[in-house]
């Protein structure tokens, strides 16, 4: 079982000068995963990266909720396509070799 670490989600707030709101649509909007223990809304370690990049994109840039959500929505298929490259590159490479290999001995 992963043991996942959590930050209290006022906590973080208040010490980074964030609008706890803030933090709730992105919950809502599914961008992030909040856990919620009785009236305390917990926010796990793993996902404050995200967090923060949102919160630059949110308060520094002045992208709306929408706007975050599209830019998220095309980061993860830029991610998608990143990691389909890669596993076509390494197909090639093996089928380069292969060829080679046929062609030599």
């Amino acid at each position: 079982m992963m043991n996942t670490e959590y930050i209290i989600v006022s906590e973080y707030c208040q010490k980074c000068h964030i609008d706890p709101d803030f933090i709730f649509l992105l919950d809502e909007g599914g961008l992030i995963d909040l856990n919620i223990v009785g009236d305390e809304s917990y926010l796990p370690v793993s996902q404050l990266r995200d967090v923060e990049q949102y919160s630059r994109m949110y308060y520094d840039l002045s992208i709306n909720m929408e706007g975050i959500d599209a830019i998220h929505h095309l980061l993860k298929r830029v991610e998608s396509m990143q990691a389909e490259i890669a596993r076509l590159k390494r197909r090639l490479r093996l089928y380069e070799q292969n060829n080679f290999l046929e062609e030599h001995f």
